[in-house]
């Protein structure tokens, strides 16, 4: 799965539009014509509670939506004049993926030097898998060459003679 398609998986996270005239019935949909409401999280106060919060943590913490990072670039791409403090928004959201990936990289550094077989990576968003996914699959897959070189195979056992 690539980054447009867990984008496109974003998309079905509802929000509140609420129009700004009143119709019966409208078929087309116009420039501003309706103002869009941001999700509760998507707040700077409380968004800075989960940075500092995601910061403090070894692991990973839950994130605010399971989409938070393409949501929050769609939402400000096309409607940050609806959103307050939009511009400090974008950096703690760029704050905490940062921070996330962070502790992406220095988890799979000592999951590779310590040649664990499994690792247990709770509360990652699909699109922080789709971005080290495939890191971490060439990573697997050098250990276990490694691995299976450095073990005697069954014919170079010695035998009795």
């Amino acid at each position: 799965m690539d980054a447009t398609e867990v984008e496109f998986l974003a998309e079905k996270e509802l929000v509140t539009i609420i129009p700004n005239f009143s119709l019966d019935k409208i078929y087309l949909i116009g420039r501003q014509k309706c103002r869009l409401l941001p999700p509760p999280w998507m707040d700077a106060e409380k968004l800075e509670k989960i940075r500092d919060h995601e910061r403090k943590e070894e692991t990973f913490t839950p994130v605010p939506s399971p989409y938070y990072m393409e949501l929050s670039k769609l939402l400000l791409k096309h409607a940050s004049d609806n959103i307050p403090r939009a511009d400090a928004i974008r950096t703690l959201i760029k704050d905490l993926w940062d921070t996330r990936m962070a502790k992406l990289r220095v988890s799979a550094d000592s999951f590779v030097r310590q040649q664990e077989a499994h690792a247990k990576l709770d509360n990652l968003t699909l699109m922080e898998i789709n971005t080290s996914g495939a890191f971490l699959t060439e990573a697997l897959r050098h250990m276990y060459k490694l691995r299976t070189n450095l073990q005697p195979s069954e014919s170079t056992t010695s035998q009795d003679f």
